[in-house]
């Protein structure tokens, strides 16, 4: 039986706690994971090996989260996006963020994350599968 492969996240904030927590959270589930501090730096590393999803934080410096995601969905429009931010409500994509999911930083289980990550690959995975 062949191995599973992993899957790439780029986790996107310029939080150091944040970025170091979450990535070692997705780490600890298999998956192989990237970080940036910024937009800039995220596009950067996006042209030399793009993630099978990006995670941003919305409120960053310089590029916003909002401005990089508008950006990796017209450039990489396989990647899958999930936008993050403490300044929504939980739930949905917060209007004019170009995303596939949200989550809300400080009002859900850090946990919570993985799953919709998971839930996204999964979901992203089934058309090919039926094809």
């Amino acid at each position: 039986m062949a191995a599973k492969p992993k899957h790439r996240i780029l986790v996107v904030d310029d939080d150091l706690s944040n970025r170091e927590c979450l990535a070692a959270l997705l780490a600890s589930y298999g998956y192989e994971v990237a970080t940036a501090e910024g937009g800039l730096d995220a596009f950067l590393q996006l042209t030399q090996e793009p993630p099978d999803v990006i995670i941003s934080d919305l409120n960053m410096p310089n590029m916003s989260g909002a401005e990089l995601l508008a950006l990796v969905r017209r450039g990489f429009p396989h990647t899958l996006l999930i936008a993050m931010s403490g300044a929504y409500e939980s739930g949905a994509i917060p209007e004019g963020v170009i995303a596939d999911a949200f989550f809300a930083k400080g009002q859900q289980h850090p946990k919570s994350l993985v799953s919709t990550t998971a839930d996204l690959i999964r979901a992203s995975a089934a058309p090919a599968a039926s094809s």
